[in-house]
């Protein structure tokens, strides 16, 4: 079993999006992103070495999705994930929300979320 390092609620403000008001005014986004990975030894140590910065991590996730406007929210949740995946060595595997809360669908709603996860295993090269 894994053990879980959890960054929640990280607000960015991006432009993303299909329609043209979105890549030219940008809107917020909260991003999530699980980690899973085998701390014991970076615990036992008491070593930052041995996990996953969160800080750095955090840092990571609010460049990509800061950075190149995308389309679809799809694309900054795979970015992120593969960059975590491939920076962090002792990841077994990461999930990334990307929260678009200001979509623009003419009903009432709270949130609209993509979720991109990927492990070891699946791990494109």
């Amino acid at each position: 079993m894994a053990d879980r390092i959890e960054l929640t609620g990280l607000k960015v403000y991006a432009h993303h999006g299909v329609l043209p008001h979105e890549t030219q005014h940008g809107q917020a986004f909260t991003l999530d992103i699980v980690c899973w990975l085998d701390f014991a030894d970076a615990a036992r140590d008491d070593d930052l070495a041995k996990t996953v910065n969160y800080a750095e991590l955090a840092q990571l996730a609010h460049d990509i999705a800061t950075g190149t406007p995308r389309q679809l929210v799809e694309t900054v949740a795979t970015e992120i994930a593969d960059t975590a995946l491939n920076t962090y060595a002792a990841l077994h595997a990461v999930e990334v929300t990307v929260h678009k809360p200001h979509a623009p669908i003419p009903l009432v709603f709270d949130d609209v979320a993509v979720v991109a996860r990927r492990s070891r295993k699946n791990l494109r090269r």
